[in-house]
Protein backbone atom coordinates (compact mmCIF):
# COMPACT_ATOMS: atom_id res chain seq x y z
CA UNK A 1 0.00 0.00 0.00
CA UNK A 2 1.06 3.44 -0.53
CA UNK A 3 0.20 6.61 1.09
CA UNK A 4 -3.13 8.23 -0.46
CA UNK A 5 -1.58 12.22 -0.09
CA UNK A 6 -0.16 13.96 -2.54
CA UNK A 7 -2.07 14.81 -5.95
CA UNK A 8 -3.06 12.21 -8.31
CA UNK A 9 -4.04 12.00 -11.86
CA UNK A 10 -6.88 9.74 -12.64
CA UNK A 11 -6.84 7.72 -15.63
CA UNK A 12 -6.62 4.08 -16.68
CA UNK A 13 -3.55 1.03 -16.43
CA UNK A 14 -3.55 -0.93 -19.29
CA UNK A 15 -0.86 -4.28 -18.32
CA UNK A 16 2.03 -4.92 -20.45
CA UNK A 17 1.21 -7.27 -23.51
CA UNK A 18 -2.44 -7.13 -22.46
CA UNK A 19 -5.50 -5.53 -23.65
CA UNK A 20 -7.68 -5.08 -20.32
CA UNK A 21 -7.31 -2.02 -18.53
CA UNK A 22 -8.50 -0.73 -15.03
CA UNK A 23 -9.01 2.43 -13.71
CA UNK A 24 -5.71 3.84 -11.82
CA UNK A 25 -4.29 7.19 -10.32
CA UNK A 26 -0.61 8.37 -11.39
CA UNK A 27 1.05 9.88 -8.75
CA UNK A 28 4.63 11.29 -8.20
CA UNK A 29 6.61 10.60 -5.04
CA UNK A 30 10.26 11.65 -5.39
CA UNK A 31 11.87 11.26 -8.36
CA UNK A 32 9.55 8.32 -9.22
CA UNK A 33 6.17 8.27 -11.23
CA UNK A 34 3.70 5.45 -9.52
CA UNK A 35 0.60 4.29 -10.77
CA UNK A 36 -1.56 2.86 -8.16
CA UNK A 37 -4.96 1.06 -8.26
CA UNK A 38 -7.98 3.13 -7.86
CA UNK A 39 -9.43 0.85 -5.72
CA UNK A 40 -7.51 -0.66 -3.39
CA UNK A 41 -4.38 1.85 -3.86
CA UNK A 42 -1.59 -1.31 -4.73
CA UNK A 43 1.34 -0.30 -7.23
CA UNK A 44 0.40 -1.65 -10.58
CA UNK A 45 3.80 -0.31 -11.84
CA UNK A 46 6.88 2.45 -10.98
CA UNK A 47 10.04 4.10 -12.38
CA UNK A 48 12.29 6.63 -12.43
CA UNK A 49 10.21 9.46 -14.01
CA UNK A 50 13.49 10.18 -16.52
CA UNK A 51 13.04 6.10 -17.92
CA UNK A 52 9.52 6.99 -18.29
CA UNK A 53 8.12 7.69 -22.06
CA UNK A 54 5.68 10.68 -22.16
CA UNK A 55 3.18 12.28 -24.85
CA UNK A 56 3.46 15.48 -25.76
CA UNK A 57 0.40 17.40 -25.16
CA UNK A 58 -1.81 18.17 -27.99
CA UNK A 59 -5.25 19.37 -27.93
CA UNK A 60 -7.60 17.22 -25.77
CA UNK A 61 -5.87 14.24 -26.85
CA UNK A 62 -5.20 11.72 -24.19
CA UNK A 63 -1.50 11.57 -22.60
CA UNK A 64 -0.03 8.50 -22.68
CA UNK A 65 3.18 7.55 -20.35
CA UNK A 66 4.65 4.38 -21.63
CA UNK A 67 6.84 2.69 -18.54
CA UNK A 68 9.75 0.30 -18.82
CA UNK A 69 8.26 -2.79 -18.21
CA UNK A 70 5.76 -2.07 -21.34
CA UNK A 71 2.45 -1.42 -19.56
CA UNK A 72 0.76 2.23 -20.08
CA UNK A 73 -1.12 4.93 -18.19
CA UNK A 74 -3.58 6.75 -20.39
CA UNK A 75 -5.29 10.40 -19.34
CA UNK A 76 -7.49 12.85 -20.03
CA UNK A 77 -6.12 15.25 -17.30
CA UNK A 78 -3.22 16.95 -19.12
CA UNK A 79 -3.59 20.05 -16.86
CA UNK A 80 -2.80 17.23 -13.91
CA UNK A 81 -0.10 15.85 -15.74
CA UNK A 82 1.61 19.25 -16.42
CA UNK A 83 1.43 19.56 -12.69
CA UNK A 84 3.37 16.27 -11.90
CA UNK A 85 5.88 17.29 -14.02
CA UNK A 86 5.96 21.23 -12.64
CA UNK A 87 6.22 19.29 -9.36
CA UNK A 88 9.33 17.01 -10.24
CA UNK A 89 11.30 19.85 -11.99
CA UNK A 90 10.81 22.42 -9.47
CA UNK A 91 12.08 19.96 -7.02
CA UNK A 92 15.08 19.29 -8.68
CA UNK A 93 18.24 21.45 -7.28
CA UNK A 94 19.38 22.66 -10.81
CA UNK A 95 15.96 24.29 -11.28
CA UNK A 96 17.04 27.72 -11.21
CA UNK A 97 20.41 26.77 -13.58
CA UNK A 98 18.18 25.08 -15.81
CA UNK A 99 15.32 27.92 -16.22
CA UNK A 100 18.07 30.23 -17.07
CA UNK A 101 19.24 28.00 -19.87
CA UNK A 102 15.94 28.27 -21.29
CA UNK A 103 15.40 31.26 -21.13
CA UNK A 104 18.87 32.26 -23.01
CA UNK A 105 17.70 29.58 -25.60
CA UNK A 106 14.48 31.20 -25.90
CA UNK A 107 15.86 34.37 -26.30
CA UNK A 108 18.18 33.00 -28.89
CA UNK A 109 15.21 31.29 -31.03
CA UNK A 110 13.42 34.53 -30.83
CA UNK A 111 16.35 36.97 -31.94
CA UNK A 112 16.93 34.22 -34.96
CA UNK A 113 13.07 34.14 -36.13
CA UNK A 114 13.06 38.11 -35.90
CA UNK A 115 16.02 37.97 -38.29
CA UNK A 116 14.51 34.99 -40.51
CA UNK A 117 11.39 37.06 -41.04
CA UNK A 118 12.84 40.40 -41.95
CA UNK A 119 15.43 38.67 -43.85
CA UNK A 120 12.12 36.84 -46.03
CA UNK A 121 10.52 40.09 -46.19
CA UNK A 122 13.30 42.45 -47.24
CA UNK A 123 15.34 40.34 -49.73
CA UNK A 124 13.52 37.17 -50.92
CA UNK A 125 9.86 38.66 -50.42
CA UNK A 126 10.20 41.00 -53.05
CA UNK A 127 11.86 38.32 -55.36
CA UNK A 128 8.82 36.00 -55.08
CA UNK A 129 6.80 38.70 -55.91
CA UNK A 130 8.11 39.26 -59.18
CA UNK A 131 8.25 35.10 -60.26
CA UNK A 132 5.18 35.15 -59.60
CA UNK A 133 3.49 38.51 -61.38
CA UNK A 134 5.75 36.83 -64.28
CA UNK A 135 3.60 33.18 -63.95
CA UNK A 136 0.47 34.60 -63.34
CA UNK A 137 -1.62 33.35 -65.84
CA UNK A 138 -5.00 35.75 -66.60
CA UNK A 139 -7.67 34.17 -64.60
CA UNK A 140 -5.84 34.95 -61.30
CA UNK A 141 -6.00 38.43 -61.36
CA UNK A 142 -9.77 37.81 -61.64
CA UNK A 143 -9.74 35.32 -58.87
CA UNK A 144 -7.66 37.41 -56.31
CA UNK A 145 -9.61 40.79 -57.27
CA UNK A 146 -13.47 38.95 -56.51
CA UNK A 147 -11.89 37.90 -53.57
CA UNK A 148 -10.72 40.93 -52.32
CA UNK A 149 -13.20 42.88 -53.28
CA UNK A 150 -15.72 40.73 -51.44
CA UNK A 151 -13.81 40.96 -48.08
CA UNK A 152 -13.94 44.57 -48.92
CA UNK A 153 -17.76 44.78 -49.63
CA UNK A 154 -18.70 42.34 -46.21
CA UNK A 155 -16.26 44.25 -43.68
CA UNK A 156 -15.24 47.92 -44.68
CA UNK A 157 -18.34 48.87 -47.78
CA UNK A 158 -21.52 49.87 -48.20
CA UNK A 159 -23.62 50.46 -50.85
CA UNK A 160 -22.52 54.06 -52.61
CA UNK A 161 -25.50 56.75 -51.72
CA UNK A 162 -24.45 58.81 -54.73
CA UNK A 163 -27.11 59.83 -57.28
CA UNK A 164 -27.40 57.61 -60.42
CA UNK A 165 -26.89 60.99 -61.96
CA UNK A 166 -23.83 62.14 -60.66
CA UNK A 167 -22.48 58.44 -60.91
CA UNK A 168 -23.07 58.30 -64.82
CA UNK A 169 -21.57 62.14 -64.84
CA UNK A 170 -18.61 60.27 -63.54
CA UNK A 171 -18.66 57.05 -65.80
CA UNK A 172 -18.55 59.47 -68.82
CA UNK A 173 -15.81 60.93 -67.96
CA UNK A 174 -14.16 57.92 -66.66
CA UNK A 175 -14.38 56.26 -70.01
CA UNK A 176 -12.69 58.94 -71.79
CA UNK A 177 -9.58 57.98 -70.47
CA UNK A 178 -10.32 54.45 -70.60
CA UNK A 179 -10.30 54.57 -74.11
CA UNK A 180 -6.28 55.52 -73.96
CA UNK A 181 -5.35 53.10 -71.83
CA UNK A 182 -3.72 49.84 -72.33
CA UNK A 183 -6.25 47.18 -73.75
CA UNK A 184 -9.77 47.28 -73.92
CA UNK A 185 -11.94 50.10 -72.28
CA UNK A 186 -14.10 47.17 -71.11
CA UNK A 187 -11.39 46.02 -69.27
CA UNK A 188 -11.61 48.53 -66.11
CA UNK A 189 -14.91 48.70 -64.26
CA UNK A 190 -15.59 51.19 -61.97
CA UNK A 191 -17.84 51.02 -58.92
CA UNK A 192 -19.02 53.29 -56.28
CA UNK A 193 -18.68 52.28 -52.62
CA UNK A 194 -19.16 54.03 -49.17
CA UNK A 195 -15.83 54.17 -47.65
CA UNK A 196 -16.57 53.12 -44.43
CA UNK A 197 -13.54 54.37 -42.30
CA UNK A 198 -10.99 54.17 -45.21
CA UNK A 199 -13.09 57.30 -45.76
CA UNK A 200 -11.97 59.24 -48.83
CA UNK A 201 -10.18 57.19 -51.36
CA UNK A 202 -9.72 55.10 -54.37
CA UNK A 203 -7.83 52.34 -55.59
CA UNK A 204 -7.68 49.52 -58.10
CA UNK A 205 -7.82 45.65 -58.42
CA UNK A 206 -5.29 43.68 -60.58
CA UNK A 207 -8.18 42.58 -63.21
CA UNK A 208 -9.08 46.41 -63.67
CA UNK A 209 -11.99 46.82 -60.98
CA UNK A 210 -11.47 50.33 -59.55
CA UNK A 211 -13.15 51.59 -56.58
CA UNK A 212 -14.60 55.24 -55.93
CA UNK A 213 -15.64 56.38 -52.31
CA UNK A 214 -18.26 58.42 -51.91
CA UNK A 215 -16.38 60.33 -49.29
CA UNK A 216 -14.11 61.27 -52.30
CA UNK A 217 -16.25 62.53 -54.54
CA UNK A 218 -17.67 64.66 -51.99
CA UNK A 219 -13.89 66.19 -51.12
CA UNK A 220 -13.52 66.94 -54.56
CA UNK A 221 -16.49 68.82 -54.93
CA UNK A 222 -17.69 70.50 -58.49
CA UNK A 223 -14.57 69.84 -59.76
CA UNK A 224 -14.81 66.75 -61.95
CA UNK A 225 -11.82 66.30 -63.45
CA UNK A 226 -9.88 66.18 -60.08
CA UNK A 227 -11.36 63.04 -60.02
CA UNK A 228 -10.98 61.53 -62.94
CA UNK A 229 -7.17 62.08 -62.61
CA UNK A 230 -7.20 60.06 -59.63
CA UNK A 231 -8.91 57.63 -61.77
CA UNK A 232 -6.40 57.65 -64.40
CA UNK A 233 -3.65 57.01 -62.12
CA UNK A 234 -5.31 54.04 -60.78
CA UNK A 235 -5.79 52.82 -64.66
CA UNK A 236 -1.89 53.35 -64.00
CA UNK A 237 -1.41 51.05 -61.34
CA UNK A 238 -3.29 48.55 -62.99
CA UNK A 239 -1.46 48.77 -66.69
CA UNK A 240 1.93 48.66 -64.26
CA UNK A 241 0.79 45.47 -62.75
CA UNK A 242 1.48 47.58 -59.23
CA UNK A 243 -1.85 45.91 -57.86
CA UNK A 244 -1.14 42.84 -58.59
CA UNK A 245 2.05 42.75 -56.59
CA UNK A 246 0.95 44.44 -53.38
CA UNK A 247 -1.78 41.88 -53.18
CA UNK A 248 1.20 39.18 -53.47
CA UNK A 249 3.28 40.98 -50.63
CA UNK A 250 0.18 41.46 -48.34
CA UNK A 251 -0.62 37.33 -48.83
CA UNK A 252 3.29 36.98 -48.24
CA UNK A 253 3.31 39.70 -44.94
CA UNK A 254 0.73 37.21 -43.33
CA UNK A 255 2.03 34.30 -44.03
CA UNK A 256 5.21 35.11 -42.94
CA UNK A 257 2.84 36.36 -39.38
CA UNK A 258 1.01 32.91 -39.80
CA UNK A 259 4.80 30.78 -40.10
CA UNK A 260 6.11 32.59 -37.09
CA UNK A 261 3.01 32.72 -34.75
CA UNK A 262 1.76 29.15 -35.71
CA UNK A 263 -1.83 28.02 -35.76
CA UNK A 264 -3.26 31.91 -35.30
CA UNK A 265 -6.64 30.86 -35.46
CA UNK A 266 -9.38 31.67 -37.68
CA UNK A 267 -10.20 35.34 -36.00
CA UNK A 268 -6.50 36.49 -36.29
CA UNK A 269 -6.25 34.69 -40.04
CA UNK A 270 -9.18 37.36 -41.14
CA UNK A 271 -7.76 40.34 -38.83
CA UNK A 272 -4.17 39.14 -41.26
CA UNK A 273 -6.02 38.71 -44.42
CA UNK A 274 -8.42 42.13 -44.34
CA UNK A 275 -4.63 43.67 -43.25
CA UNK A 276 -3.30 42.18 -46.01
CA UNK A 277 -6.40 44.53 -48.06
CA UNK A 278 -5.16 47.49 -46.62
CA UNK A 279 -1.78 46.98 -47.51
CA UNK A 280 -2.46 46.56 -51.02
CA UNK A 281 -4.12 50.15 -51.30
CA UNK A 282 -0.59 51.40 -50.43
CA UNK A 283 2.46 51.49 -52.90
CA UNK A 284 5.87 52.05 -53.49
CA UNK A 285 7.20 55.88 -53.91
CA UNK A 286 8.58 54.87 -57.70
CA UNK A 287 4.91 52.36 -58.03
CA UNK A 288 3.06 55.95 -57.51
CA UNK A 289 5.56 58.03 -59.82
CA UNK A 290 4.88 55.52 -62.58
CA UNK A 291 0.84 56.33 -61.64
CA UNK A 292 1.05 59.91 -61.49
CA UNK A 293 2.75 60.11 -64.90
CA UNK A 294 0.54 57.76 -66.46
CA UNK A 295 -2.31 59.94 -64.92
CA UNK A 296 -0.62 62.65 -66.53
CA UNK A 297 -0.83 60.92 -70.24
CA UNK A 298 -4.21 59.49 -69.94
CA UNK A 299 -5.57 63.10 -69.02
CA UNK A 300 -3.87 64.79 -72.11
CA UNK A 301 -4.81 62.26 -74.46
CA UNK A 302 -8.30 62.46 -73.36
CA UNK A 303 -7.84 66.08 -73.52
CA UNK A 304 -8.64 66.99 -69.96
CA UNK A 305 -6.39 68.90 -67.57
CA UNK A 306 -3.74 66.71 -66.80
CA UNK A 307 -2.55 68.28 -63.84
CA UNK A 308 -5.67 67.75 -62.22
CA UNK A 309 -4.10 64.77 -59.87
CA UNK A 310 -1.49 67.64 -58.40
CA UNK A 311 -4.52 69.38 -57.38
CA UNK A 312 -5.99 67.05 -55.96
CA UNK A 313 -3.58 65.93 -53.61
CA UNK A 314 -3.25 70.29 -52.98
CA UNK A 315 -6.57 69.49 -51.89
CA UNK A 316 -6.26 66.72 -50.24
CA UNK A 317 -3.44 67.73 -47.68
CA UNK A 318 -5.45 71.13 -47.09
CA UNK A 319 -8.30 69.51 -45.84
CA UNK A 320 -7.21 66.29 -43.93
CA UNK A 321 -3.72 67.09 -43.19
CA UNK A 322 -2.33 64.38 -41.47
CA UNK A 323 -5.64 63.07 -40.14
CA UNK A 324 -6.27 60.88 -43.10
CA UNK A 325 -5.98 58.08 -40.99
CA UNK A 326 -6.65 55.08 -43.71
CA UNK A 327 -7.73 57.43 -46.28
CA UNK A 328 -5.62 58.56 -49.58
CA UNK A 329 -3.83 60.37 -48.04
CA UNK A 330 -2.03 57.76 -46.03
CA UNK A 331 -2.36 55.74 -49.15
CA UNK A 332 -1.33 57.78 -51.61
CA UNK A 333 0.96 60.73 -50.05
CA UNK A 334 0.85 63.84 -52.10
CA UNK A 335 4.00 65.53 -50.84
CA UNK A 336 5.01 69.04 -52.04
CA UNK A 337 7.89 67.27 -53.69
CA UNK A 338 5.60 64.69 -55.41
CA UNK A 339 3.18 67.35 -56.73
CA UNK A 340 5.98 69.60 -58.08
CA UNK A 341 7.11 66.07 -59.56
CA UNK A 342 3.64 65.90 -61.37
CA UNK A 343 4.12 69.82 -62.42
CA UNK A 344 7.80 69.65 -64.05
CA UNK A 345 6.55 66.24 -65.68
CA UNK A 346 3.77 67.62 -67.33
CA UNK A 347 6.08 70.80 -69.14
CA UNK A 348 8.33 68.35 -70.42
CA UNK A 349 5.62 66.68 -72.59
CA UNK A 350 4.35 70.56 -73.67
CA UNK A 351 6.97 69.95 -76.85
CA UNK A 352 6.47 66.41 -77.38
CA UNK A 353 3.30 64.18 -78.92
CA UNK A 354 0.32 63.96 -77.03
CA UNK A 355 0.72 60.17 -76.97
CA UNK A 356 4.20 60.21 -74.91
Amino acid sequence: MVSNTGETVAGEWHAARSSLSSAARLKLGGTVLLVLDAKDNHVRTQAEIKTVEISHRVGAIPRELHFPDGSLFETRDNDGVDRLLVQHITKRAGFVNWLEQFRLRLIGITAAAVLLAYGTYKLALPALVELAVAVTPPIVPQIMSASTMQAFDQTVFSASELPQEQQDAIRAEFARIAAHAEGSPEDYKLNFRKGGYIGPNAFALPDGTLVLTDELVELAGDDRQMITGVLAHEIGHVEYEHSLRQLYRAAGVAGLVMLIAGDVGSAMEDILTQGGGLLALSHSRDAERQADQRSVQLMRQAGLDPTAIERFFALLEEKLGDKGGTSIVSTHPGTPERRKAILDYNASLDNKPTGN
